[in-house]
């Protein structure tokens, strides 16, 4: 049977930074929404550390959900969930919806509801109304407290922060116009616009950034 695992070279070096963040920034109970998993190799390796919250993966693309299940059969945690089809465009994901639960009927979301979203290396990755839409996500559906965690590489006041980020950013742009690395001001500012209050920012290893946003009260 082929293996539709998928390898990103960069998850072994960002892992434990990342869980380091999370540990100190997540709510203790409660579901963890993971937006665009990618290979599925960050919730492989975070998810079993974070217990008892709830893992649940997900991704736009058919390729990164069959290596984010392959990954999981491969390393099996009892608190991940099987990735679930999302676009952060769309304007109802399908955790808001009413047969998800139906869907997924051993994750209850009323015993262990949504209280976080993570983000790893997508903005830059996809048009800016992607973003746009993790926002909107997530200010619909996170409590007041719910935390909103981003990661990956941004420029600062309208500059990039290291020649290897405006190196990537030419790379991304040559591939798509719509990507990009983003400017962090730009992000706070639309985040706060959809009800996410920016908490902190972090400098990680290889000029990236861990960004974390709380969700305001109605």
């Amino acid at each position: 049977m082929m293996d539709d695992r998928q390898h990103a070279p960069a998850t072994l070096r960002n892992r434990q930074p990342i869980l380091e963040v999370l540990q100190e920034v997540l709510p203790p109970t409660g579901s963890v929404l993971e937006i665009s998993s990618g290979t599925g190799e960050h919730a492989i390796f975070l998810a079993p550390r974070l217990r008892p919250r709830q893992w649940i993966a997900s991704d736009v693309s058919p390729e990164a959900r069959a290596s984010i299940d392959a990954w999981r059969r491969e390393c099996p945690s009892e608190n991940l969930w099987g990735a679930i089809a999302l676009d952060t465009r769309d304007p109802v994901w399908p955790v808001e919806r009413s047969e998800f639960a139906a869907q997924v009927p051993e994750l209850d979301l009323r015993k262990y509801p949504i209280r976080a979203i993570v983000n790893i290396n997508m903005i830059h990755i996809a048009p800016w109304d992607a973003a746009l839409g993790l926002f909107a996500g997530a200010g619909r559906i996170l409590p007041e407290g719910g935390i909103l965690f981003l990661y990956g590489p941004f420029k600062r006041a309208g500059q990039h922060t290291a020649p290897s980020n405006e190196a990537f950013d030419q790379s991304l742009r040559s591939q798509d116009p719509a990507w990009g690395v983003r400017n962090l001001e730009d992000v706070i500012e639309a985040a706060q616009e959809r009800g996410l209050f920016w908490m902190k920012t972090v400098e990680m290893p290889a000029n990236n950034l861990s960004v974390v946003f709380r969700r305001r009260s109605q």
